[in-house]
């Protein structure tokens, strides 16, 4: 109930002598999704700490705060020095605003997973705490009352039902009816114990900190197992965020960290034991090159256009029969085992680098968890959390946040835009004139990029593969075989005025490959 409009209500009374007449004096983030507001006057300070994360949303109060020397962004610096003027609540909404001098208004839309923090100047929404909430700038803080019909012949054509007349209650008011036996009563009793609650809601003795259903909840509503008992709200909101962050918030930070990391160490396991399993096979078969040494040893004994033969094996010391293709020469055939043995010797090699960087992402997962077996408290875990960020961040998530796509191959990156703009970011803004620039020829798809290592010639395994994701991300993903233009980006060139994506390419080579990702098998 601590985002419930009638403790809303109450809040923003509180607030309003405590802040009117007060002016901004900070405004900065140092944790994702955690704004803090500093108010000052020439006796006393006061501050916001708001948390809006997708699981847990609230407002606190600290009497004081200490500014972290890092990881520390200013926001909203327009509010500097603006005084508050008023503490509007918004009727029948989860949400107020500040009204402030020059025009601002900070309106704190307080909508469960869903919440934010918007400034606004005039009509205009300059900016956005929470960016993923886009639409929250079509917001207009001025217009978001909610007038609702709450008589009793509104409630009599409702039947009663709550939801309809009353659909800012929640479920703690609805369950302290139904313990009143409401369900059973007739309409005007239904009435008369509706009235009876909204006096108290109106103009709460308490505010209650509970276990209700095995959660904690702040109620204005005696309920299920009352834990503490406050006169202010803002000390009830300090409260109940402190012990829910402490005791909810933990458990379930921890455990989700926990499953995360072990089910990556599952997934980097298979993948190390699957990739040293592979690397056995190549390494102990009868090598491609053996056979074909055998081959050209005995191109006088072999009959022409034959499809089996049996010669003698120098390497194992004994007779062995041999499968020949009908349509090629044993030296074509040879020609062939010999190029088809250096691609292997490579393959060897990649799977040599992935075995070692598996190992060592296995061995930081094992520490990792480790590490959090001795977490015992909520500051540990975030201590923790901020320390192992990337161990923990999904790949679904790294994707979005990095501005492009990243692939790595043999120590290179690769960079792959994701649209026509961040096209156009990719390769005017991140890419020097070195870096190698492709792209699938004569359709429309992403700019790829192989970043440039001073005094090094990048490997045709790893052009090859930048060049098959030139080709998957375009037009010709379906293709059998794709043409795909590569050169240093010196000789692209954007014309003044044209299109999101678009270039000149000067000079270029042209390489054919097969539209794939050839990094799709990684975890």
């Amino acid at each position: 109930m601590h985002q419930n409009y009638y403790f809303l209500r109450q809040l923003t009374q509180s607030l309003r002598p405590k802040l009117t007449g007060m002016q901004v004096a900070t405004a900065f983030s140092q944790n994702k999704d955690e704004l803090i507001l500093g108010f000052a006057s020439p006796e006393q300070e006061l501050y916001i700490r708001a948390l809006l994360t997708s699981q847990f949303a609230s407002l606190s109060f600290p009497a004081d705060f200490h500014r972290a020397r890092a990881n520390s962004v200013d926001l909203m610096q327009a509010l500097q020095g603006q005084e508050v003027q008023d503490v509007v609540q918004h009727q029948n909404e989860r949400s107020f605003y500040l009204r402030l001098s020059e025009g601002f208004l900070l309106l704190f839309k307080l909508f469960g997973n869903r919440s934010n923090i918007i400034l606004y100047q005039g009509n205009e929404a300059l900016e956005l705490f929470q960016n993923k909430f886009r639409s929250d700038a079509e917001l207009d803080p001025l217009h978001m009352d909610r007038p609702l019909m709450q008589n009793f012949e509104a409630f009599a054509a409702a039947n009663g039902n709550l939801r309809k007349v009353y659909p800012t209650f929640g479920d703690i008011p609805a369950l302290y009816l139904q313990e009143r036996n409401y369900g059973q009563a007739s309409l005007e009793e239904r009435w008369e114990l509706v009235q009876d609650m909204l006096d108290i809601l109106l103009a709460p003795p308490a505010y209650y900190i509970l276990r209700l259903h095995g959660k904690l909840r702040l109620s204005l509503l005696p309920l299920g197992e009352v834990l503490h008992t406050y006169t202010d709200p803002l000390e009830a909101l300090n409260s109940y965020t402190r012990l829910y962050l402490s005791e909810t918030g933990f458990e379930r930070q921890y455990e989700q960290a926990k499953q995360q990391l072990e089910r990556k160490r599952h997934v980097t396991q298979t993948v190390l034991d699957q990739s040293e399993q592979k690397l056995q096979e190549l390494r102990h078969d009868r090598s491609y090159s053996q056979t074909a040494d055998v081959l050209m040893a005995n191109l006088s004994n072999i009959p022409p256009r034959a499809t089996e033969v049996t010669l003698y094996d120098f390497y194992t010391d004994q007779d062995r029969v041999y499968k020949l293709k009908q349509n090629e020469t044993p030296q074509k055939q040879a020609e062939r085992l010999y190029r088809k043995a250096k691609n292997q010797h490579v393959e060897v090699r990649q799977l040599e680098e992935k075995v070692e960087r598996k190992l060592e992402e296995v061995i930081m997962l094992e520490d990792a968890l480790q590490a959090l077996a001795e977490v015992q408290d909520y500051k540990g875990l975030k201590l923790f959390l901020r320390e192992y960020a990337s161990l923990l961040t999904t790949k679904q998530q790294a994707q979005q946040e990095a501005p492009f796509r990243v692939f790595e191959s043999e120590g290179y990156k690769i960079l792959v835009g994701k649209s026509a703009k961040n096209n156009d970011e990719l390769t005017q803004r991140h890419t020097y004139k070195e870096d190698i620039w492709l792209h699938a020829k004569d359709v429309s798809g992403s700019h790829v990029v192989i970043k440039h290592q001073a005094g090094k010639t990048i490997p045709a395994t790893v052009l090859e593969k930048a060049a098959q994701l030139a080709a998957y991300y375009s037009k010709r993903k379906n293709d059998s075989l794709c043409p795909v233009i590569h050169t240093p980006k010196k000789w692209v060139r954007k014309p003044k005025g044209s299109a999101p994506g678009a270039v000149v390419v000067e000079r270029e080579n042209v390489l054919l490959v097969k539209p794939e990702n050839p990094f799709a098998t990684q975890p």
